[in-house]
């Protein structure tokens, strides 16, 4: 996360507490040390935001302040709400956080729903494999060597460029062009053996790719 994303991340955090924040608290929301949390917080007060506090005891924002208001009307909130909720079923740890950052980030006048639910049960989260980083490579083009099993468990070495992450019911699937097939291929992450994002990329073809491969398999989407 961007310095300037993770400090947006504490104002909205000590926005909406009713009781003081530690370092430590703050830390554990946003995966960081503590150590950066105290050095976001003095940036943040040296701007003049109005923190209070002090390591150790914790920090409070003072009234009065706020970010200008994203105003959504009502059916849009509740769009906004189960779409929030519906991301704990794609077994996909890194979206769920981010739903969850972005639901601190509706103002106190969009409000999630409190009438619209959704169960979590979805896909089991696949290992050891990050998606983030999987979604990481996406956007910026890099290649992924695998070693893969298929469903006769059949074990193969493979690099793949990979170019879009379809959740299913049941499963995730990573959908990508294969090297060593020469053609598109699905991987289901659960069933990698090893994995790891590689320094080469395949700069500039990844939409192409991404539509050649959804004209294939458009009815499967």
């Amino acid at each position: 996360m961007a310095r300037s994303a993770r400090m947006f991340e504490i104002i909205q955090i000590l926005r909406q507490a009713s009781n003081p924040c530690t370092a430590h608290e703050i830390a554990d929301i946003l995966e960081v040390t503590k150590r950066t949390i105290y050095r976001d917080i003095a940036s943040l007060q040296a701007m003049r935001i109005p923190i209070e506090g002090e390591a150790g005891i914790g920090y409070i924002m003072r009234p009065g302040f706020d970010l200008p208001p994203i105003n959504f009307d009502v059916e849009e909130a509740e769009a906004i709400t189960i779409g929030l909720r519906l991301i704990a079923r794609t077994g996909d740890k890194g979206l769920e956080k981010a739903a969850r950052r972005a639901a601190r980030k509706l103002s106190p006048t969009t409000q999630m729903s409190e009438t619209l639910f959704s169960s979590d049960w979805g896909p089991t989260p696949p290992g050891d494999v990050d998606l983030s980083k999987v979604r990481d490579a996406i956007r910026r083009e890099r290649k992924i060597e695998i070693s893969y099993s298929d469903e006769h468990e059949n074990l193969t070495s493979r690099v793949i460029l990979p170019v879009a992450i379809i959740y299913y019911a049941e499963s995730i699937v990573i959908a990508a062009w294969c090297e060593l097939r020469r053609d598109y291929r699905h991987f289901r992450p659960d069933r990698f053996v090893t994995h790891k994002i590689l320094i080469e990329r395949f700069s500039g073809q990844g939409a192409k790719l991404r539509r050649e491969w959804a004209e294939l398999y458009a009815e499967y989407l």
